[in-house]
This record gives structure tokens, C-alpha cells and sequence, in this order.
């Protein structure tokens, strides 16, 4: 009987019908959050999922393009209901994994034989591991309507990937593993939009404060932030685009990114055009070039060519401003005491990303382009990421902050909000204290 039920779970995960096979709870939520928080140290997006059984809460960073959740396993890791997935499983299939094999050692949990691996990535310390045992276990998460948090819903077979302690190495204080929202079947948005059958969409909505929560929500909106701003509405859309070729931080050149690209057009600087080589601007038969939005870099990164263009016409649009010494990693500072504020930061140039139109742009206002190093230093936070990088623009965390960004896998689309300070919220006003 065991064996029955077994097999026919992982027929139904095959077809994507999960929770029709596995006695899901009647109540079926709409959408469902997570709670984010900044690491003061790290720079991280950090937030807690609970697992395993009895269920355990564990600490992981937000890898906005990473193609699985993945967890240590060797230190401590204890339940009973952990289940590798065997060779040719619906589980491997779903994975997009062919490589299996048995554990050199004795088996135990992450080392388990006849089962199928994949290679997860850390993106902070730019290593893959050949390795990770694909394997699943109950997952925890809160539900929501949009404006408040709801009931915890448990997915009694979340698919994940093992991998040892070392993998760990980089990551915040207390943090086991890295949730990867990635464009793939088992990263977490596609799983949760199988298992609850809501649409495959996911929002982030990073603080900009290392003491107050900013939020990931999974499904539609509303996305309400205090005073009962619905952030979702009035978004700007532009294409997702496919890097058919792997962007970690080892690529893989025998299958597409899982990371989100956009397509930038052009940069302004205080609607000025910045001269750039706009070849940089696509991606190239090997995948090389392009933009693309990650949690992976606390700061946005510009090749070297565009990184002096782009400060070249910043510094000359602020040339009422004391320009003073460098402070790493930031090469273009400035003296604070000559800038202003508003109510969306500093009072300095806004940086356009110009996208499939010049009326469509990403607006980049001085509370995400100024980074405050001391009272007397302002720096501008983009950083120079040196000549022919795989991706010639990579938006980072810090420029991502306080805005929503909305990411549609079906239609293939991003929506996002520019900076929410100027509709008078930030993402930490979402209301945690409240139970809907």
C-alpha cells in the first residue's frame, strides 16, 4: 500500500497536480508571503521558512535568480519526512536532472544512493557544487489576503536540494541555505503556484531598513502597504527576457538562465543620453551582455566603459558638488554637506534605465542611487565591475529597495513600481501585526 501511494505521488508531481495527490488542507490560500529582512553585515535579503518534520525554522537568503531552495542538511538536519528522489523520478524530471548515482560513503540524509543530483550555486561566494541531492520534505509558509498575514499552509512534499556545510560559506550569520525564486519548475514560485493552483507570479518588496521587514508576496495581488496603499497598482511593464545560456557564477552553456534579464535600451543621466556602446546592451550568442535584475549584489554593477560614462555625465550634472576621495567599493563620492534632500532621497541626478521605449524607463531616484558612508561622504552606489563581464548590467539589491517589483512567469513580464516613497510608503509597511 505504502508502495502504491508512493508512486502514484510522484506520477501526480509529474503532471503538476501536487496537491490533488497529497491530502492538502481544504483551506486554499490566494496568495502566500514571506517576511524579508536586510543583514547589516552581509547585505543579504534574509528571511525564515519553516520545514522538515516536527517543523524546524531556518534562516535562508533571498537568491532572486537561483534555480532551487536549497539547505544544508549536513549539520543537524533531522526529520521523517525527508525522501530522496530516486533515478528517473517524476521529482528529477521535474528538476531537469539527469545525473545519478550512489553515495560514496554511508548513506544518510544528502548522500543517499540511486538518487538524482543537481548543481546549486551560492552566488556570494560564486561556487557551485556538483552535488546537491534533489530530494523533498514539508515546507511551511503564511498564507495572506494582500493586506495582512494569514494561516501557516504545509506542503507536505516540497522538492529541494541538500547540499553540505561548506556551501554555506559566505552567508549571514545563522543562515542554512538560499531560497531561489528562479524561472524553473522547482524553484519556489513555480512550486507554490502548483501546489495551491494560483497564478505563477511572484512580487518582492525589499526594505531599505535593516530593522523593519520588507515582503515577498506569491499569487495576485492586492499588495497593501500602510496607509492601505495597494503598491501592485500603477505598476510600469516590460519584457522578461531568456539568456538561453546559463549566468551563475560558473555558467552553464547547455541550458538558459534562470535569472530575470530586461531589456535596457539606454541610460539617461538627468535626461541627458549617456554615450554608451550599446552593443553591451544585448546578449550575445553566448549569452554574454545584457541586464539583469539580482539579489545576488548588494550594489548595481556596470561594466567598466559604461560605469565611465555614466559617472562622467553624473559628475558633470553635479558639478555644484565637492567631489572627494573614493571609498571602497564605490570609486564616485561626494561631500554630503552639498546635497540637498527630497522626499525620494538626496537631491541629486535621476538615473533612467531606458527600456523598449524612451516613454518606458526605471527610474532611479537619489534614496537608490546615493549610498550614506559617513556624515560628511555620499557615494554613488553603482560599482564598477571591470571589462567584459558576463552581464554588462547588473542591477543590484540596494537600487532594488523600496520599490515593487512584480514578476509574471506565464506573460513572461516584469511590473515594478519605481521608488514608493513618492506614493508616501515604503516595503516595511507591510502590516505583519495583523492576522487576516
Amino acid at each position: 500500500m505504502a508502495f502504491s501511494s508512493y508512486y502514484l505521488m510522484l506520477i501526480c508531481s509529474l503532471l503538476l497536480s501536487i496537491s490533488s495527490c497529497i491530502g492538502q488542507t481544504s483551506f486554499q490560500p490566494k496568495a502566500l508571503l514571506l517576511p524579508v529582512t536586510k543583514d547589516s553585515s552581509t547585505l543579504q535579503y534574509i528571511t525564515q521558512i519553516s520545514q522538515r518534520t516536527p517543523l524546524v525554522p531556518i534562516k535562508l537568503t533571498i537568491h532572486l535568480g537561483g534555480q532551487t531552495l536549497w539547505v544544508d542538511c549536513e549539520d543537524g538536519y533531522v526529520s521523517s519526512t525527508y525522501r530522496p528522489a530516486r533515478c528517473g523520478s517524476a521529482q528529477c524530471t521535474l528538476a531537469k536532472v539527469n545525473t545519478c548515482g550512489d553515495c560514496n560513503t554511508t548513506p544518510r540524509i544528502g548522500c543517499s544512493n540511486n538518487a538524482c543530483y543537481n548543481t546549486p550555486e551560492n552566488p556570494f561566494i560564486k561556487t557551485l557544487y556538483d552535488g546537491g541531492e534533489i530530494t523533498e520534505d514539508v515546507l511551511s509558509v503564511q498564507s495572506t489576503d494582500g493586506s495582512n498575514p494569514g494561516k501557516f499552509v504545509n506542503i507536505p512534499s516540497f522538492i529541494f536540494t541538500c547540499v553540505p556545510t561548506f556551501l554555506t560559506e559566505g552567508l549571514a550569520s545563522g543562515v542554512k541555505g538560499t531560497v531561489g525564486l528562479g524561472r524553473n519548475d522547482i524553484a519556489l514560485p513555480s512550486q507554490l503556484a502548483q501546489v495551491f493552483s494560483f497564478p505563477r507570479k511572484f512580487a518582492i518588496c525589499l526594505s531599505s531598513s535593516t530593522k523593519s521587514s520588507g515582503v515577498i508576496f506569491f499569487g495576485d495581488g492586492p499588495h497593501m502597504m500602510l496607509p492601505n496603499i495597494d503598491v501592485s497598482k500603477n505598476l510600469i511593464f516590460t519584457p522578461l527576457i531568456t539568456n538561453p545560456f546559463g549566468t551563475g557564477s560558473v555558467p552553464f552553456l547547455n541550458e538558459s538562465s534562470s535569472e530575470y534579464f530586461i531589456g535596457v535600451k539606454s541610460i539617461r543621466v538627468n535626461g541627458k543620453p549617456v554615450p554608451i556602446n550599446k552593443k553591451l546592451l544585448s546578449i550575445d550568442k553566448r549569452g554574454n551582455g545584457g541586464t539583469k535584475i539580482s539579489t545576488g549584489s548588494p550594489y548595481t554593477i556596470l561594466e567598466t566603459s559604461m560605469y565611465d560614462a555614466v559617472t562622467k555625465v553624473f559628475i558633470e550634472e553635479l558639478s555644484n558638488v565637492t567631489k572627494v576621495a573614493a571609498v571602497a567599493p564605490f570609486e564616485t563620492c561626494f561631500s554630503s554637506k552639498d546635497i540637498g534632500s527630497t522626499r525620494v532621497g538626496p537631491a541629486v541626478p535621476a538615473i533612467d534605465l531606458v527600456l523598449q521605449s524612451k516613454q518606458v524607463y526605471w527610474r532611479i531616484f537619489g534614496a537608490n542611487s546615493m549610498v550614506e558612508i559617513s556624515q560628511d561622504v555620499i557615494c554613488l552606489g553603482f560599482v564598477n565591475g571591470g571589462v567584459k563581464p558576463t552581464t554588462s548590467i547588473v542591477v543590484g539589491g540596494y537600487q532594488l529597495e523600496d520599490n515593487l517589483l512584480q514578476f509574471d512567469l506565464p506573460r513572461s513580464t516584469l511590473g515594478f513600481s519605481s521608488s514608493l516613497l513618492f506614493r508616501q510608503t515604503t516595503c516595511a509597511n507591510f502590516n505583519f501585526t495583523s492576522k487576516a
